[in-house]
């Protein structure tokens, strides 16, 4: 892959309403993602961060307002169009059992193929180049059924990375994952933003993550956005009280120098009244 590509693409909403069954789970929502930067979403379960993800990758068709690619209407934009400059990792995706690595990551090439343009040696290269940037190339003949949760996790990326778009969106990327899979696959990310420039916006659950590993922070509050900004202005005290309804106390990593959350039980709760 390019390695000089810079992201140019511009996605935002504009006044964007979702709605499942007829009932809002995203309200009247602006938002511009930065370019080139990567975005984390985060908030309490059922707030709207999926639902908002699906709204951007064109697979949920909004109530009222609109997302934007580049200025356009995304909806009034083709299918593979939008699948040469986007590219969508749901939650736990599935895959046709049997499905080898190299298969599912040569799906991703689907946007390039028509009647006139089949498989090509470009092709062909970026399924190579996505295999070897995910460290899966020993692994691309074994069937997805016989691999670990990160490495499985892995050859999806591969697969998004293989459809060569600017923009990534990634549902909740480290899910099942233990922690020392989270972080290999977090700093795979990073790594691919440093080096290509890409924009990433993704979920993710651990605030001290999103904090080390985000140049944007989201937070979503019941559908609406409550705040946005640099994980040091993000990331307060108030933000988790009035977001996830949990007290803490914000520190800074002394690793990465970002801002860490270090929560408050029932217990740390009631030992401070008793004193």
């Amino acid at each position: 892959m390019n390695q000089n590509r810079f992201c140019d693409h511009r996605l935002e909403t504009k006044q964007l309403t979702l709605a499942y069954d007829g009932v809002p789970v995203v309200r009247n929502l602006n938002l511009g993602i930065p370019t080139g930067k990567i975005t984390v979403l985060v908030g309490a379960n059922g707030c709207g961060k999926s639902t908002l993800l699906r709204g951007l990758a064109r697979l949920l068709k909004p109530k009222g307002g609109m997302v934007y690619l580049d200025g356009k209407a995304i909806f009034q934009l083709s299918g593979k169009t939008v699948a040469k400059k986007l590219g969508m990792l749901p939650q736990s995706p599935i895959a046709p059992e049997g499905l080898t690595v190299r298969d599912l990551v040569a799906m991703g090439r689907y946007p390039y193929q028509s009647w006139l343009q089949q498989w090509s040696s470009e092709d062909e290269q970026k399924v190579k180049e996505a295999l070897d940037i995910t460290t899966m190339t020993e692994l691309a003949d074994r069937p997805l059924d016989n691999l670990s949760g990160g490495q499985r996790q892995k050859a999806w990326i591969a697969m998004v990375l293989a459809q060569d778009t600017d923009i990534l969106l990634l549902d909740e990327p480290t899910t099942f994952l233990d922690l020392a899979h989270q972080v290999d696959l977090l700093d795979l990310l990073y790594e691919l933003h440093q080096q290509q420039g890409k924009t990433i916006v993704m979920i993710l659950h651990d605030l001290n993550l999103a904090c080390r590993y985000g140049d944007y922070l989201v937070a979503i509050q019941q559908g609406k956005v409550y705040a946005t900004g640099t994980p040091e202005r993000v990331m307060t005290e108030e933000m988790v009280r009035e977001v996830f309804g949990l007290e803490c106390r914000i520190v800074a990593d002394p690793v990465a120098d970002t801002p860490m959350c270090i929560p408050m039980g029932c217990k740390v709760k009631s030992d401070i009244l008793r004193h």
